[in-house]
């Protein structure tokens, strides 16, 4: 499909399109992440499926660091491209990999400097029986920072769904074949998990690197005048790129926030693995949730761009119904088939049961959990940031964090509480800020 298509098509089929290829790209990574668990939680144990979930807030943060940059530039070039301006488009791209490499170098040599303190922030304390194997694969994930995304959201935005597609699912491909090959043939454990992730990191970010700097048949190409700094372009980038950096960052502190509480309950290290198998399922879950959000975000760009508001509009509703309905659907599967999902991972007599009774509570949130995200997506594609902003931060800061640490009193069931909460309530605010904001 090519950029104009995204102006001229009828709404409901090109969401459709966009939708369906973006959905089918992040539902790949969350077969991946379902399998690279089965592969820890079976071939290493209990132990080390919690050591990678205590680990995962590294991959959180350079997660948020692309989201940011890339959700930024993908606005700024779907405009651009919208508005007849191939040149502007190409800097932003450019932009957006220079970020992002800056961002990826610091927090590698922060990182592996800072090991210590850092583990212990993550959860595992000193005296914890994870330290050890979060250690190993905390190390590997920091070394592979600079290749760990591949910009398919810049791809989307001109409108190259199929190779945005392929950026996804061949490094997927990669990273499933390896980890059982590092984990099992190569005995490497945990290190051997990290070691597949960042192999298939490395082939998605080598295929985006052709595709920008090397290959000639598209609106534009990124040249090393488009890597260098130029003030206005980095000031819009970063302005819409944020709200993402916020919501990411605001993922890792919650991330950080429940393995801590967890680790300080009765239940200790028990509830962090059955909490590390009820994420791996969340995440696979809620995969489509964010194929739509990433779908719309093209459609609105470009024709806010091309300035058609009732296109803009026409895709905003469709995508909500899209995102309510398959969220309902899916959280009635997951509650109802929580003893089968947690079987799949784990008969610990000690852990399934936690786990079953967890994924359940956490249901109610998947619910409504691709709401927020969704109305934050649209507000960026337009290149309005403060109520993208209020809805990353605040949704966090005023909403989710309070019930966590509310619901901790009451246990490990209080804090699965807590959490499907703060989704319910953080979509219901999400709805009122959009019926405020948009106004039509």
């Amino acid at each position: 499909m090519t950029a104009d298509a995204l102006g001229t098509r009828p709404v409901g089929r090109l969401l459709w399109h966009t939708c369906s290829q973006t959905t089918l790209s992040v539902s790949a990574y969350g077969i991946y992440a379902l399998t690279n668990a089965w592969f820890v939680a079976r071939g290493v144990g209990t132990d080390a499926m919690a050591a990678v979930n205590l680990a995962a807030p590294i991959l959180l943060v350079l997660g948020a660091v692309s989201t940011t940059v890339g959700a930024g530039g993908a606005s700024l070039v779907s405009r651009r491209l919208g508005a007849g301006d191939p040149a502007g488009a190409a800097r932003a791209t450019g932009h957006a990999f220079l970020l992002f490499w800056t961002c990826a170098v610091v927090t590698t040599v922060a990182g592996l400097l800072a090991l210590g303190p850092l583990l212990t922030a993550l959860g595992a304390g000193p005296g914890s029986p994870t330290r050890g194997l979060t250690r190993d694969y905390a190390v590997v994930l920091l070394c592979g920072a600079l290749v760990s995304t591949g910009f398919s959201s810049l791809i989307r935005a001109e409108g190259r769904l199929r190779f945005a597609t392929l950026i996804w699912l061949i490094p997927i491909m990669v990273q499933i074949i390896l980890d059982p090959l590092f984990i099992y043939g190569l005995d490497l454990g945990v290190r051997g998990a990290a070691l597949g992730t960042v192999g298939g990191q490395a082939v998605s970010a080598g295929m985006s690197w052709w595709f920008f700097f090397v290959q000639c048949h598209r609106p534009y190409r990124v040249t090393a005048r488009d890597l260098r700094p130029h003030g206005p372009t980095l000031r819009a980038l970063l302005t819409v790129g944020a709200p993402s950096f916020l919501a990411g960052f605001g993922a890792t502190v919650l991330a950080v926030l429940v393995n801590n509480v967890l680790a300080a309950t009765v239940a200790g290290a028990t509830a962090l693995a059955a909490y590390a198998v009820c994420a791996r399922i969340q995440t696979f879950a809620a995969m489509p949730q964010t194929g739509i959000s990433q779908g719309l975000q093209p459609v609105v760009g470009y024709n806010a761009g091309l300035g058609r508001p009732d296109r803009v509009r026409r895709a905003r509703t469709l995508a909500l119904r899209a995102t309510v309905g398959y969220s309902t659907i899916v959280a009635v599967i997951v509650a109802v088939g929580a003893g089968p999902l947690i079987a799949v991972f784990t008969d610990d007599p000690a852990v399934a049961p936690v786990a079953r009774d967890a994924l359940r509570i956490i249901a109610i949130g998947v619910a409504c959990a691709g709401v927020t995200p969704l109305i934050s997506a649209y507000f960026q594609s337009l290149g309005r940031a403060t109520p993208a902003y209020l809805l990353s931060v605040g949704t966090l800061l005023v909403v989710k964090v309070p019930l966590v640490l509310a619901g901790s009193a009451a246990g490990v069931t209080g804090i699965w509480a807590g959490l499907a909460a703060g989704e319910v309530v953080s979509a219901v605010v999400a709805l009122l800020v959009l019926r405020r904001v948009a106004g039509d």
